[in-house]
Parts: structure tokens; sequence; C-alpha cells
């Protein structure tokens, strides 16, 4: 594929247009962090620490009990844990085994969970000793190929002093029973050597991960990536990512061996934090911190603030509901989150005030990317400073991508630059396809200019400047008389009423125009407010047609683990009359 310049003056200085090097196997930046950084901390979880070498040498024994227990190359191995210390370990002795890694949402019920495992064809399953965790896992794994089921409890990477003390007073999460077949991951770290099976990985044909995706639209389908689809977007991402380590200094790549600590509060079972915390975390050397509930604490989010401040977290990938929380947190200014120097935001669009609101009381920058599941996940992102990014926009392809923006009806020819069309990416992040689902498949690749391009089912433009705006999801257009209202630009305005802490805009049936707009709206703590009140600050703001006819209070929106507000709810859960 031949990479285009892309048509624009603000393209990072320095940063170039495509980048190499990445067809090697995934655990290739774990090997090489332990190699140059040994004694450096990788993972923190409740003041414990585990260093690189540390973490290698467990994926090197876990891959090992793989192999001696009959899990081949090809073979699909399933991980059902929060972010966990013991999540890296597992994840690359999965890769390093040959097997492919199977990530899984830990809030999963026993059905939904047995779906993943089944589809997968899945062979082995890493579960959580824990009194909801297990027993959902021993339930899942019944009807399914799972022959091996590995168990892990937080005792081991624990301090010892709380280890101990919390053996002592009964605090240490665990199932009240275990079935006799299901191993302990304790017993397989020590039982089994450090010397993972010589296995030739193919990086771009053998598969390294299978991310399940559109768990809000339907039945989730495996997003199927190989190994150089993870690698290439680790080094474009290394590539692109600018940062002021020091006061007045230039921006420079992310410095490696120490100098970062990774906030890890996006759930690793999705490609977002997978790829740009956990896997950029150790491709880099940095340390890892490692947050299995951010909502946790007294008001929520309390305890990932505290984290931010003891550990100084440098860098934070979340998304905007995270952004949220902290801006509107009634304990915010007690903590210490200066740290903070580089935030990416993805996984939903990021509203305007809200990045304005974060940046001024965090002193740290805010650059808004864009991708899925389907593309390992990061297509296009900001520039990493201030001067040049564009608030709103999703920035620019990243280095080695290319991004059309196509006809929505076919899905096939070229729209020019400022028309609203379907955006397309192709590049060496896109997945191989949709796990054992060829018309779905054929329902999301084209071929254009002899290229292979995703419709992502988003609807975009290129603007004057060439960077890239989302105008929203293709399925969540409404349709106002006629009209076209796209919820993000109608959310954006209402982020900006002083009372409002979250907003969600979805169509619902209406006699009249067919559809109206609905807006769900959670309030800030301790704020009251009429719908009178918010329409009349919409009257001034937006055309009447994107006003929202009807408004309603929630105490809360509902939201995936990742943090999506889940527009499909709501508009499920609308029952406006005529």
């Amino acid at each position: 594929m031949t990479i285009r310049e892309w048509p624009t003056r603000n393209w990072p200085e320095g940063v170039s247009h495509d980048v190499s090097d990445y067809h090697r196997p995934l655990f290739d930046i774990l090997d090489e962090s332990a190699r140059d950084y040994p004694e450096q901390v990788f993972t923190i979880f409740n003041g414990a620490t585990r260093t690189f070498a540390q973490v290698k040498d467990a994926a090197d024994r876990i891959a090992n009990f793989l192999a001696a227990n009959g899990i081949k190359k090809g073979d699909r191995v399933a991980i059902f844990l929060p972010n966990l210390p013991f999540y890296p370990a597992i994840f690359f002795g999965i890769l390093k085994a040959g097997a492919v890694c199977v990530t899984c949402n830990p809030l999963y019920t026993a059905t939904e969970l047995r779906h993943q495992l089944q589809d997968s064809g899945a062979k082995a399953v890493f579960g959580m000793d824990h009194p909801q965790f297990y027993p959902t896992t021993a339930e899942a794994v019944q009807g399914t190929d799972i022959t091996l089921t590995v168990i892990c409890n937080i005792k081991s990477y624990l301090p010892k002093w709380k280890a101990l003390l919390g053996s002592l007073l009964g605090k240490i999460p665990q199932a009240d029973s275990h079935d006799p077949g299901h191993l302990f991951f304790d017993q397989i770290v020590e039982c089994y050597q450090p010397v993972p099976p010589a296995v030739q990985i193919s990086p771009g044909e053998d598969l390294a991960l299978i991310i399940y995706t559109g768990g809000t639209t339907g039945l989730p389908k495996g997003a199927a990536l190989t190994h150089s689809n993870f690698a290439y977007n680790l080094r474009a991402l290394e590539e692109w990512t600018r940062l002021s380590h020091e006061p007045g200094k230039p921006p420079e790549i992310i410095r490696r061996g120490g100098f970062h600590t990774f906030l890890g509060v996006l759930p690793w079972y999705h490609s977002f934090g997978l790829t740009t915390c956990l896997m950029t975390a150790c491709g880099s050397g940095s340390r890892l911190v490692c947050i299995p509930d951010p909502r946790a604490g007294d008001p929520p989010f309390t305890d990932v603030l505290r984290a931010v401040e003891k550990y100084k977290a440098t860098i934070m990938p979340a998304v905007p509901t995270i952004f949220i929380a902290f801006t509107n947190h009634s304990l915010l200014n007690k903590f210490d989150i200066s740290s903070l120097m580089g935030c990416f935001s993805g996984g939903a669009p990021l509203p305007p005030e809200v990045c304005r609101r974060f940046e001024e009381k965090s002193g740290a920058v805010i650059f808004e990317g864009y991708g899925l599941s389907e593309t390992a996940p990061v297509a296009c992102a900001n520039p990493t400073d201030k001067t040049r990014r564009k608030i709103g926009s999703i920035g620019f392809p990243i280095p080695g991508t290319d991004i059309k923006i196509l006809d929505i009806d076919t899905g096939s020819k070229e729209l020019p630059q400022g028309e609203d069309g379907e955006i397309a990416i192709s590049g060496p992040q896109v997945m191989q396809g949709y796990w054992r689902r060829p018309e779905e498949n054929n329902a999301v690749f084209r071929r254009v200019d002899g290229n292979r391009y995703f419709l992502t089912g988003d609807i975009g433009h290129i603007d004057e400047d060439g960077y890239i705006v989302i105008t929203d999801r293709k399925k969540d257009l409404i349709l106002v008389g006629g009209f076209n209202v796209y919820p993000r630009e109608v959310e954006d305005i209402l982020f900006q009423h002083p009372k409002i802490a979250m907003a969600a805009v979805v169509g619902v049936a209406d006699p009249r125009s067919g559809e109206a707009v609905k807006a769900c709206i959670q309030l800030k703590s301790g704020e009251t407010a009429s719908e009178e009140e918010i329409a009349e600050f919409c009257k001034t703001r937006m055309a009447g047609y994107k006003r929202p006819k009807y408004i309603e209070f929630r105490d809360e929106l509902p939201v995936s683990p990742v943090g999506k507000v889940l527009r499909r709810v709501l508009r499920d859960e609308a029952k406006i009359s005529p």
C-alpha cells in the first residue's frame, strides 16, 4: 500500500507519514523491555510492584504450562479478568504459546461469557478467585470446549503485609468453593519453568487476539486481529505522540525506561485500554498502575484520583466519562493531579467544554483520537500539542494509515472534501475480518483504488484544513421532518450548560415529524434544573429542528464498561406518547 501525504498544512512537525519495523510477534515488546530494563517496575497494584523481568518470567512459565497441557498454535485462550497485575503476564504468556487471546468483559454474565467461549472455540480460560467472578466462570465453561480453567487470587500480588493481614482478617476475596479440576495461577507459576515453546509466528497472518465488539447493538462478533495489526499500531503511536516532558521544552517522543507512569483506568479486555495503556506502557518500559474499578471510592472515582497523586501518573488514556468524572468530582481540589502530561481521549466523542475544563484543572493536554476494535484500535488522532490539534475533530490518520470518505449508500464512491459520508479505513491495523462471519465481512470491506478499506459505520467529513470530523454514527442519525440531526452536535451544546454533567441525545418516534430529538440529562451533584430552563438554553444555540422536544432528567445515564453512553438503551427505554 502506497501512503499519500495527508492534505494538510498542520501535520505535526517531525512526524513521518509512514512507519516500518512492525512485522514482528507482539510479545517482542515484553521481551525487549525485560532485556533493556529488567529491574524497572512494570506493574503497580495496591503498592506492590513487579519488574519487567518478573513479568516476563511469569509469562514464559504460563506459555510453558499451556503448551505442556495441549494448547497448540492457533488455539484460543480466554482472559476473564479485570485490570489486575496478572493480566500482562497471562496475555503475553498466551501469545508466547502461539495461541490466540480472547479478551472477555469481566462484568459479563455466565450466558454472555459462554457465548464468547463457544463462538471462539476457546480451550482454556483464566478467571478470578472471587465470590462473583468465579461462579460465573465455572458456570460459563459448561458445554464449551474449555479443558483448562485457571483461577487467579490477588493475594500473590499484594504486599506481603497486606496479604498476611488480609488472610488473617478474611478480607482477601475468594470463592466459597472451587471445582477440583480447576487450577490455580500460583501453582502454575511455581511448577513450570520459564521456558516458552519454540513457536514460529507469521506476524501478518497469525492471529494474536479475538476481541468481541458490537455488544451495544446486537450479539457481539469477534474481530480477528494479527500480531502485526497491534505491533503496527504501537509503532505508529510511538511516532505520533510527542509530549513536552519538561516545562518550556519542545515536544518529543515518549521517553522510555521508566520516565512515564500510565494509569490503567480503561479496561484491558477492550482494545483501547489494551493498546494505548497496557501495551504502550510495556513497549516504552513504563510503569503501569492497575485500576480494576475506576469508580471505587466515596464518592465514586475518589480512589483513582488518589492513585494519580500517589503514583504521579503522567499518561492517562481515557473516555469522556472519565474526564467528566474528574472535573465534576467534589473532592478534586484535595488531590494533586498536576503530574499528568498527556491524555488520549477516545471511545466516544469528547465534548469541547469537557476538554477545556479538564485541561484547566490538570494542566495536561488531551488529544482526541478515533478507532474501533476492528482497527486495533487507533486509526487517526489529533496532534498531541495544543497548537496544532483541533478540538471537536479526530485529527489526521496516524502514520501508515489512509482514510477515505465514501458514499453512505454503497460505500464505493469517494466524496469531495467537506462532504459528509461514511468513514473508511485502510492500513496495517485493519483486522483480518470477523471471526467465522463471512457475510459480515462482505458487508464491511470495499476495494477502492486497489486498496482494502473497512467501512466503519461512522459519518464524517474532511474539513478545509484537512482535519477529520465525525458527525455521528450512521445508525444514530435522527431524521426530523426531513432534516438530519446529529446527536453529537446537540450534546456538545448541552455540555456547555453549567449545571449539566452528562447528556445523551437520541431520536424517538414522533407523529408529526417522523422522529423527534430527546435529551437525557444527568445534572451535576447538588444542582437542580427544569425542562423549561434547558429548553430556553437550547433556543438561542441551535436551529429549531435540532432542539430537544423531550427532556428527561436522570440520576445516571447507562454506560458500557468502557464508558460509552448506550444510546441504544435510551432509545429502547423511550416511551413517548403521541
